[in-house]
């Protein structure tokens, strides 16, 4: 066909997949392993070649392919079955018309190479394979003369599977600093590492080389389960070229709070992203609930995704500040709570959990509370990542249509309003800042707006207060000055309030400034 018949440039066609059924090993690989390719999985004792191996084994044969499973100097073929057998992958039954183990050392120690390779051939040809899985190729290493020699044998080796049409998998052990031969010579290469972060163990996969097709770079986490292994690709790699939407008419997502939906304009913009900013106890949590809660009432469905408190200490908490009605909305589903017990988390693991559930929901104009970063941050073992996590993160969010509000701590005790990640004004709309201040010995909460785009904001300073009957939100903290600071200082009586201020700070400032002054003492005569 030409290039004007199809209105532009002829198409490659795309190669045959074999689909691994690991999962999202096939979206790394844009598709799966290419059929009748070659492919070494490299990686140090404990990082899951093996297993790997096997997964795309039974997933293979499951699917109508048949496998061979030979075996060089590693354990025996009843050790290797017995520790599968607890993988919910395994089905004994395939074995061994789908799926044939061999082991071939014998061979290939009193033959070589060539009888090695032979050996293979019958076999293949016997068991009719579609793929091939060779265990130990350190060993059949050691018995080359040289690197040459043993890329010979490789290629030799490739020639005939490319001929039968089978999808080749090469295991051999890696260490840091040593690249087998074999990596020149096979189509693809998968390394898998296992080191430490500290005290946790963590597991990664990267594509080095995959010929013929697109992959997704870089290093991408895996965990192993009784699912088997599964891959979490860097949230910033998944969204990596992220689609604009069409956006429907924009709408305001009130908290509930009048004087603070008052001013920000009516609440926020729904689809953007809003960062509660503040010291431990200042109310970000309850803000949070609060601004949930307030979309329950509406009919909007909404999601607390967090990591400190359990769903029945959130309702406490809830019904203990005038949200009496929250359990109500939970039992109902409108608000869902997702817990994420205090484990070892793996970040990317979280993004998926969050963004799933969203996607499953199928509902619009979904409310988000995320408490908090922190927990995010705790999950990672590259900290450079949080920007681009955070962004890539957010924006998917926003392509879903949720409105979502994150809450990140500040430092308790400390002058400065020092954000953990002072980057982060990069991927949210708006900021919203809780703090406390100090007056008379006392101390207040205060809120402000610090930024919103895309809509008019008031950014006056404000106290409020919580109690058992809900957030109250007061004017202007006009009585004292230096409140950023944590340290009010009262500068004479305050300008008389239109109002009488729910909270209580200005009587202490009036109070403080109708105290007469002490004159100074006269100094005594000698």
């Amino acid at each position: 066909m030409s290039s004007g018949e199809d209105g532009g440039s002829e198409r490659k066609a795309m190669p045959p997949r074999l689909e691994t059924g690991v999962r999202r090993l096939d979206f790394i690989t844009k598709g799966g392993l290419i059929q009748g390719a070659s492919y070494a999985v490299l990686g140090p004792p404990g990082s899951g070649k093996t297993l790997l191996a096997h997964q795309i084994a039974f997933w293979h044969v499951k699917h109508g392919g048949k496998a061979l499973y030979v075996t060089l100097l590693t354990e025996s073929h009843a050790r290797m079955l017995a520790n599968l057998e607890a993988m919910s992958f395994f089905d004994a039954s395939v074995i061994p018309d789908k799926l044939h183990y061999i082991s071939a050392y014998h061979q290939l120690e009193t033959e070589g190479l060539k009888g090695l390779l032979e050996l293979v051939r019958r076999a293949a040809r016997q068991h009719q394979a579609t793929l091939l899985i060779m265990d130990g190729m350190d060993a059949a290493k050691e018995f080359a003369r040289g690197d040459l020699t043993y890329k010979r044998f490789l290629q030799e080796l490739q020639t005939f599977i490319g001929i039968i049409g089978c999808t080749t998998i090469l295991l051999s052990p890696h260490f840091a600093g040593d690249m087998p031969p074999e990596t020149t010579a096979v189509d693809g290469v998968f390394e898998l590492s296992l080191w430490l972060s500290g005290p946790r163990a963590v597991r990664e996969l990267v594509a080095l080389k995959f010929r013929g097709s697109d992959s997704l770079l870089g290093k991408h986490e895996l965990e192993i389960s009784d699912l088997g292994i599964i891959i979490h690709p860097r949230t910033e790699v998944l969204f990596s070229n992220p689609q604009e939407k069409e956006e429907g008419r924009r709408r305001r997502m009130a908290f509930g709070v009048p004087r603070l939906d008052k001013s920000l304009h009516g609440g926020l913009l729904s689809g953007s992203t809003t960062l509660l900013l503040g010291a431990p106890g200042t109310g970000k949590t309850l803000l949070g609930l609060r601004f949930l809660l307030e979309g329950a009432r509406q009919g909007q469905p909404g999601v607390y995704f967090g990591f400190y408190e359990t769903s029945q200490r959130l309702i406490e908490k809830a019904e203990g500040v005038g949200m009496g009605d929250f359990k109500k909305y939970v039992d109902a589903g409108l608000i869902e709570i997702q817990w994420q017990p205090p484990l070892e988390h793996n970040l990317d693991a979280l993004a998926e959990r969050l963004l799933e559930r969203i996607q499953e929901r199928k509902v619009k104009r979904l409310r988000l509370f995320v408490d908090s970063i922190a927990g995010f941050r705790s999950a990672t073992v590259y900290p450079e990542r949080m920007s681009r996590f955070f962004s890539a993160l957010s924006h998917q969010l926003r392509m879903l249509d949720v409105t979502t509000v994150y809450s990140d701590e500040t430092a308790l005790f400390s002058p400065n309003v020092d954000a953990p990640q002072p980057d982060a004004t990069a991927y949210v709309e708006n900021v919203i800042l809780l703090r406390y201040v100090e007056l008379r010995s006392q101390l207040y909460r205060l809120i402000s707006i610090m930024k919103m785009r895309e809509s008019q904001y008031d950014s006056g300073i404000r106290e409020f207060s919580i109690t058992d009957k809900g957030i109250t939100v007061a004017e202007t903290f006009e009585s004292a000055e230096a409140v950023l600071t944590g340290h009010a200082v009262v500068r004479g009586a305050p300008p008389k309030a239109k109002r009488k201020s729910p909270m209580g700070v200005r009587a202490a400032a009036k109070k403080a400034a109708r105290k007469p002054k002490r004159k100074p003492a006269g100094r005594r005569p000698s």
